[in-house]
């Protein structure tokens, strides 16, 4: 892998060319702070982490936990192990949580339906545990809290451990900001026909339950386009949230823990949702087919091959970011021919600020046949009648 210079400096032309005149006269964004303990902002819709604060730590998750009951759950609905209107027993192990509840008791069969809007809405520990006593080999929750941490294995939460299925304090339950942001977006991508619930804000179980009908998120009524997700609050983990606020075509996900009251946790969604959907936009910094660069070949009929992208390149950017992108353009060197048009060649890495840098593939513009016998004679011929007039002016 070799950095061409002269490539590097036509490559970061290039993409200058684009936003030098949008960028370049606006003042440089700060780094965004946060009061909460731990933070993690993922713009869903292009995959970019727009803050990260402890990100990895092992933090108490609290309710914000019963999101992987509900991934369960709503696996085993999809695949038919469950169904909406099933109705399930109440244990007395479930009856005994105490906290957020749907104030079950062992005389209840309910509906999976409401047992899921009890868990989103209501955050109901008794419902969770209903649940897993229903999906667990074992008929436990502690079986089911088993099945939670293997399945956050298979999603790539390195930092998540599960005994129970709800959240309630226990040293061993675990989960990290970075971990609940995986979460979240696997369950907008994999089960929409059940995301909408997360947007409900009231539900009314049995008119049992009147001090506990609302949900409890804070950025629900703030009309932001906010969709869900969960709340969370012990007395260890603080308050936290996992937050999802669509405007437009982008969406963004957030995880906030360990902020000392409701209203910090209300004014610090508001507040990072706002950043992320004002202080980020979305551009197109290449064009499918635009030749960004050439890079010199070896043995072919032309000297040089055009370097493209394969498909339109849209980044989000700061959209006050003082100066301009950088490009870095990076090859194996010497091409050579023949080259056909669309073969990837190149890398280019695109430099944002306050963002991790985007790495995109070049590929070859036209075709390069290689030359031929005649075309080498030709070449041949060509350089000995330049070195014959060279020798023939020295004799002037």
């Amino acid at each position: 892998m070799i950095k061409h210079p002269n490539l590097y400096a036509r490559a970061l032309a290039y993409v200058i060319i684009g936003f030098s005149v949008i960028l370049s006269t606006l003042p440089a964004q700060a780094a965004f702070e946060t009061r909460a303990r731990a933070a993690y902002v993922l713009d869903e819709t292009s995959g970019t982490v727009l803050l990260a604060k402890n990100a990895d730590v092992p933090l108490p998750p609290a309710s914000m936990s019963k999101l992987m009951t509900l991934d369960l759950a709503f696996e085993a609905i999809a695949d038919g192990r469950l169904k909406l209107d099933e109705k399930l027993p109440v244990s007395k192990h479930a009856m005994s949580y105490k906290g957020s509840t749907m104030f079950l008791n062992t005389s209840d069969r309910v509906k999976v339906s409401d047992l899921l809007r009890g868990i989103i809405v209501l955050s109901g520990n008794d419902a969770c545990v209903v649940i897993a006593e229903a999906l667990s080999p074992d008929g436990t929750e502690a079986g089911f809290a088993r099945m939670m941490t293997e399945r956050a294995r298979e999603l790539g939460m390195k930092n998540s451990h599960f005994v129970n299925s709800n959240g309630w304090p226990d040293p061993g339950q675990r989960m990290s900001v970075h971990d609940l942001a995986i979460l979240a977006d696997h369950i907008i991508k994999t089960f929409p026909q059940f995301y909408p619930i997360f947007s409900e804000t009231e539900f009314r179980f049995d008119g049992r339950a009147s001090q506990n009908i609302r949900n409890r998120n804070p950025l629900l009524r703030l009309g932001i386009g906010a969709e869900g997700m969960k709340t969370g609050h012990t007395e260890e983990a603080g308050y936290g949230l996992v937050g999802t606020v669509k405007q437009g075509d982008r969406r963004v996900i957030l995880v906030l823990s360990g902020l000392p009251t409701a209203g910090a946790r209300a004014s610090e969604g508001a507040r990072i949702a706002n950043w992320a959907l004002r202080q980020f936009v979305e551009k197109i910094v290449a064009k499918k087919g635009r030749v960004l660069a050439s890079a010199p070949v070896w043995n072919g009929e032309i000297s040089s091959v055009g370097l493209s992208a394969p498909k339109d390149v849209k980044l989000l950017v700061p959209a006050r970011e003082a100066g301009t992108l950088t490009a870095t353009l990076r090859y194996k060197g010497p091409l050579k021919a023949p080259i056909k048009k669309g073969t990837k060649l190149a890398e280019l890495t695109i430099e944002r600020k306050d963002l991790p840098a985007v790495t995109v593939p070049l590929t070859a513009a036209t075709d390069v046949a290689e030359w031929g016998f005649g075309g080498r004679m030709k070449r041949a011929a060509s350089l000995a009648a330049q070195r014959l007039l060279t020798e023939a002016k020295g004799l002037f």
